[in-house]
């Protein structure tokens, strides 16, 4: 079941990203030649129109074969090159190479809007003017750190502590002095118990287990409140992912950057699992998480991506000239080969963390 919601969400993000270059183009009057939904041997396809619609056997990918966005002769001299990308005005090639992005951005909005609406867990915290509005209040685990007391003792994200108060709970682990202790919860409606040592050195000065807690309720707002807020958290999330991307890249100047810090598709699909195990609702805020993570890697300036070819488009209008094709073929296929080796670095290491397990 965890494999199948994972293909039905990535086949999603990939058909909206795609279906975003698909209308824009099309908008534009530029030809597009291929839309596919995955790489490699063609399961079925038909076409319509002048476009080939396919569904490929290798379903990590997709894509949108616009005519004359790898520029080759026929798209730049033949018949058909008022219809190539390479011949429209920039401004309409980046709005082409944007709208993925943008339509990544837009789906997750949507997706947070009828989160919003149909109640989802909030910290009573971070929207305590809305705490008339909200039910089922408890004490969440929202952080179990991997390798620490509570995961040995079998604790985990979303499961409910049993307690008076968040303030009882921290400083009960606290006063505990590494002494074994009895942390009551609740999961899928069944309450059970664990036995955890508290230790040193996870947090200065303190005795504790491994987990972040919070006060959590289940909010549901009105249709205008809750465009209000997905505004709000779409932005948020999206500013959020921008700053850890670029700490990540910055990291990998300097020596600091860790590879455990990035999820492949093995380690996406069990957290897409972990979300569905918790409600509809995880399940498609965790979705729109994606599509924002998505839209914001599709930005980075790097050959193959749209960010690149959008570099590419501005170094164009600045210099006055095309760049030749074989140069900007070229740095596509490579920037692909390295993304591909990426992926396949990254998956191996969540397969193995899977056997580890």
């Amino acid at each position: 079941m965890t494999v199948i919601i994972f293909l039905i969400v990535l086949a999603l993000l990939i058909f909206v990203h795609e279906l975003g270059h698909f209308l824009v183009a099309r908008w534009c009057g530029i030809r597009v030649d291929a839309f596919a939904l995955g790489f490699g041997p063609k399961i079925v396809s038909k076409k319509v129109g002048e476009t080939i619609y396919s569904l490929n056997l290798i379903p990590f990918g997709g894509y949108v074969k616009i005519f004359g966005e790898n520029p080759y002769d026929e798209s730049i001299n033949g018949p058909d090159r008022n219809r190539s990308f390479v011949h429209k005005p920039k401004w309409q090639q980046i709005i082409v190479l944007f709208a993925g992005i943008f339509f990544n951005f837009l789906f997750a909005w949507l997706f947070i809007v009828i989160a919003f609406s149909s109640g989802v867990p909030a910290s009573t915290s971070s929207y305590s003017q809305y705490t008339d509005q909200m039910t089922d209040k408890h004490i969440a685990i929202t952080y179990v750190n991997p390798g620490s007391p509570a995961e040995k003792a079998g604790l985990r994200a979303g499961d409910t502590i049993v307690s008076t108060s968040l303030e009882e709970v921290q400083r009960s682990i606290n006063e505990s002095q590494g002494r074994e202790m009895e942390i009551r919860y609740i999961r899928d409606n069944i309450e059970s118990s664990a036995q955890v040592v508290a230790t040193e050195g996870i947090i200065t000065g303190k005795y504790a287990i491994g987990i972040a807690m919070d006060d959590v309720a289940t909010l549901q707002l009105p249709i205008h409140l809750s465009i209000l807020e997905s505004t709000k958290f779409t932005w948020h999330i999206i500013s959020a992912t921008f700053v850890g991307i670029y700490n990540l890249i910055a990291g990998i100047f300097d020596g600091t950057a860790e590879l455990s810090s990035v999820t492949g598709p093995v380690g996406i699909a069990g957290l897409i699992g972990d979300a569905a195990k918790l409600g509809f609702t995880y399940l498609i805020m965790f979705t729109a998480i994606i599509s924002i993570n998505l839209g914001v890697l599709n930005l980075i300036p790097f050959p193959a991506l749209d960010g690149g070819r959008i570099l590419f488009v501005f170094i164009e209008a600045i210099i006055r000239r095309p760049i030749k094709p074989v140069v900007a073929n070229s740095f596509n296929a490579i920037g692909f080969g390295l993304l591909i080796l990426l992926m396949v670095v990254v998956t191996y290491r969540d397969i193995a963390n899977l056997f580890v397990r």
